[in-house]
């Protein structure tokens, strides 16, 4: 058997071992190893290459900024953040049709300002919303499938963990590309509640309303979330104002987290400890399948998969358009039986090379940001995609009223709002390019 075909026959056994229940990272782990092993034909060079992997992946400066944005979410939930911002948002909205619903569209935006992680968004919001939804009548479908699709907005909206992860595999600019997701970021918000509105029209029995709030009830709700613009603007203006890198904005907006979360009385011994697991969980958890990511694709690499995709791409002459829709569609597939993170680390070194090759009338700079943002929309659409889309299994374990069956027809809407603005997006590249070419 040749290298490439070694290469190729790496993603089938990938996606056996990970239905066999095997952990994603590991998975990749096993198969990188194991596939370098075949192709050197020695343990001692394939053990000697893994030793050089394991700190090269991990010594890599700009990875510090996942354990750090957790922590700022993390400190944001503890600190009473994400109930302010649903207050807010539900005191000006809630009094409209569908108006609570829209509110938790909002609040998931405005926490994922600070999160950057879509589980953790859901999550947090869940518990936040869930109880008001149900308050107001909301159906238990209309209900999960708005939190599960507002979680989304947690890695679309920067600062984004799934971002700073493409930027360290294609090699882009962080800045650059927090700034180009930002107006799809809000194009998605305002898609779920234009979805939210459609709804509640069509099925009226759906959801309910609560009283209109005074004039003093909507100022003091407002007032209520100047943290979460404060750590909002220090962290992102100051990336932006060339005052710190991504990786101390990281930080800075963990200190200032954690100060705010220690001012409303929420940072105790307790809650410290429980913040600081919950990080180290979660990062080792995505550090773990990096490093796997990172065997398997040096064992692509070592067989000239990457390589020969993209010659052979470019020889056969196929519309430029065509294999990038094609790609899209294959992500979107494989978000119905993969996690985000993984996709993106699987499928990138891959990929990438293949798009580079082809003309799609933009600078490779401008191309490489567009298409980062592509993926993670349609990676985001996987969070919420039956039948494994992360997100709906997060917000269901919560709603113990409701089936996965609800949430699923409760959550299709959602992703048609996502195809249309995937559609539109990849049709108008200025969308999202727009800022980066003002700013920079």
């Amino acid at each position: 058997m040749s290298n490439i075909e070694l290469g190729l026959w790496s993603f089938p056994v990938v996606l056996l071992l990970i239905f066999l229940r095997l952990p994603i990272g590991l998975a990749m782990l096993i198969v990188g190893v194991g596939g370098s092993w075949l192709i050197t034909g020695s343990i001692n060079p394939m053990m000697a290459q893994f030793k050089s992997l394991t700190h090269g992946t991990f010594a890599n400066y700009s990875l510090s900024v996942v354990p750090l944005f957790l922590l700022m979410g993390q400190f944001a939930t503890i600190g009473g953040m994400s109930a302010a911002l649903f207050k807010a948002a539900a005191t000006w909205l809630g009094h409209r049709k569908g108006g609570v619903a829209m509110a938790a569209i909002g609040a998931c935006a405005g926490f994922g300002a600070i999160c950057g992680s879509s589980l953790a968004t859901a999550a947090t919001m869940g518990q936040v919303a869930l109880p008001e939804l149900r308050k107001y009548g909301y159906s238990g479908a209309l209900a999960t499938g708005t939190l599960a699709a507002g979680g989304t907005l947690g890695i679309l909206i920067p600062p984004s963990i799934i971002l700073v992860i493409y930027a360290i595999l294609t090699e882009q600019n962080i800045a650059k590309l927090f700034m180009a997701a930002f107006v799809p970021g809000i194009l998605a918000a305002i898609g779920y509640m234009i979805v939210i509105a459609i709804v509640v029209r069509l099925k009226p029995q759906s959801a309910g309303q609560r009283e209109r709030a005074s004039r003093s009830e909507r100022i003091a709700a407002l007032a209520g979330v100047w943290p979460v613009l404060l750590v909002f603007i220090v962290v992102i203006g100051g990336i932006y104002g060339g005052i710190f890198t991504p990786t101390e904005a990281a930080a800075i907006g963990a200190a200032g987290t954690g100060v705010i979360a220690l001012v409303n009385r929420g940072l105790t011994g307790k809650s410290v400890t429980e913040a600081m697991l919950a990080t180290a969980s979660s990062t080792a958890m995505i550090f773990l399948i990096v490093l796997g990511a990172a065997a398997l694709n040096s064992f692509l690499a070592m067989s000239q998969l990457p390589q020969f995709a993209a010659s052979w791409v470019t020889a056969q002459g196929f519309n430029p358009w065509v294999v990038l829709v094609a790609i899209l569609i294959l992500y979107l597939i494989l978000g119905c039986v993969m996690d985000s993170l993984s996709m993106i680390l699987l499928t990138i070194p891959i990929v990438f090379p293949m798009v580079t090759a082809l003309d799609f009338g933009l600078p490779p700079d401008e191309f490489a940001i567009w298409f980062g943002i592509l993926v993670l929309i349609v990676v985001e659409v996987g969070l919420i995609t039956p039948p494994v889309g992360m997100n709906l299994f997060v917000i269901n374990s919560m709603a113990k009223q409701t089936s996965l069956g609800q949430t699923y027809r409760g959550v299709l809407p959602f992703v048609w709002s996502d195809l249309i603005r995937t559609a539109i997006l990849t049709a108008f590249p200025v969308i999202s390019l727009f800022l980066v070419r003002l700013l920079f």
